[in-house]
């Protein structure tokens, strides 16, 4: 089901799981409303109006994070973030390995800044996998849950999700966010293995974990598209 309301589109997703109705805005600026099935056209419609002022507020905020973000030149000097830390790149004729960071500086091959970006991908993709799962392993006895498996990939605009099998996703963006607020997507996800939606219940999860998880969780709504840049 999709609502048109004004200028907005907006796809309804009913679940049996929601008492309540719920409105995201997600990263890429999309809208979703997620709804009891006895919800009515009427009383949909109604819900969103009465939203209108908060979701044209979150648009615009979206809309000059865009602006602000300027993509990465893979150029000597330029900063890369690792953990929320800016590394400085220095160009080097012969290197060991395609891209290494040390003595606080990434190193990079000269021959290699044509197919830099994917070196760095692969390079935050095999450091994120070992830092999340070890983050996901330190913080899942606090939720008494178990997962099976780490994957980290590109996930478009999501941060993270729950996949079949207790598999935990992360996108491999999450490496470059500061480790306190990569620590939080990693409490959301594992959250998710024991309430799949973003009910009361799932938050009080989250709380128990993370108590102060409504600070790291502002803070990547507020800035956690700095790490677009890439």
């Amino acid at each position: 089901m999709i609502l048109t309301i004004d200028d907005l589109v907006i796809p309804v997703k009913h679940s049996a799981q929601r008492k309540t109705m719920q409105l995201t805005v997600d990263r890429d600026s999309s809208l979703l409303l997620t709804a009891p099935p006895s919800a009515t056209t009427e009383v949909l419609e109604g819900f969103v109006r009465s939203k209108l002022s908060w979701v044209y507020q979150k648009l615009a905020e979206k809309a000059l994070m865009y602006k602000s973000i300027r993509p990465k030149r893979f150029v000597q000097g330029e900063g890369f973030l690792y953990l929320g830390r800016s590394y400085r790149l220095n160009l080097i004729e012969q290197p060991a390995v395609p891209l290494k960071l040390y003595h606080g500086r990434f190193h990079l091959a000269k021959s290699n800044q044509e197919n830099a970006r994917q070196l760095f991908i692969s390079w935050y993709v095999e450091k994120g996998t070992a830092w999340l799962e070890a983050k996901a392993d330190e913080f899942k006895s606090r939720l008494a849950v178990e997962f099976s498996s780490v994957k980290v990939r590109d996930l478009g605009y999501r941060w993270g999700s729950c996949g079949k099998n207790q598999t935990l996703y992360f996108h491999w963006k999450t490496i470059l966010l500061p480790a306190k607020i990569a620590e939080y997507v990693v409490v959301h996800e594992l959250s998710h293995l024991i309430e799949p939606s973003h009910s009361s219940e799932f938050w009080l999860c989250v709380e128990r974990a993370m108590p102060d998880y409504k600070e790291r969780k502002q803070w990547l709504a507020e800035h956690g598209m700095d790490v677009e840049g890439l």
